[in-house]
């Protein structure tokens, strides 16, 4: 579960160019596996992480709608890249940018996800900060009701100023 206790601080961590935060889930979203940079990054023991919602690193500065669209296409069984801002155990954060993909057995049953995070192209993250701030000024303009509506609608619009489709966006802001 998402620690209510820690206050976010203004104190980034940047990761190392060669770093890859890999971490496994089961299909509820529990932690199963975490590499040492996962660790590292997230403050968190292996053995707090183990057995834990991802969400525990979520930063509030992340949209819900963002993982509203995560989750959607896991439920399709397909992958899908993303920038995200996460939070360390101290409060700091620390930007990825992140593949999420299904998990299956051998008779191809789903039986979880897993999400290899690398740099981000520091030049993408002023953009998504921006797209990220106006969706959570819409989710709180909205309401509980009505967030993820709202939220959704300002990642669309974005979309279609642009004239791309979610994955194009995210290829172009990655090779900036």
């Amino acid at each position: 579960m998402k620690r209510k206790d820690i206050i976010p601080t203004s104190h980034e961590r940047v990761m190392r160019e060669n770093d890859f935060i890999v971490s496994k889930t089961d299909l509820t979203g529990r932690i199963t596996y975490g590499n040492e940079i996962f660790i590292e990054y997230s403050g968190y023991s292996e053995e707090e992480l183990l057995g834990s919602q991802h969400n525990i690193i979520r930063h509030p500065d992340m949209p819900r709608a963002v993982f509203k669209l995560l989750w959607d296409y896991l439920a399709e069984d397909k992958e899908i890249f993303a920038f995200v801002k996460n939070m360390s155990k101290d409060g700091g954060f620390y930007w990825v940018f992140t593949h999420v993909a299904p998990m299956k057995d051998k008779t191809k049953q789903k039986i979880g996800y897993s999400s290899v995070r690398r740099m981000p192209n520091a030049k993408a993250i002023p953009i998504v900060t921006e797209v990220y701030q106006a969706m959570l000024e819409a989710e709180r303009n909205a309401g509980p009701k009505n967030a993820m509506q709202a939220s959704g609608a300002v990642l669309g619009n974005v979309l279609k100023d642009k004239g791309l489709t979610y994955e194009e966006l995210i290829n172009v802001l990655q090779s900036l």
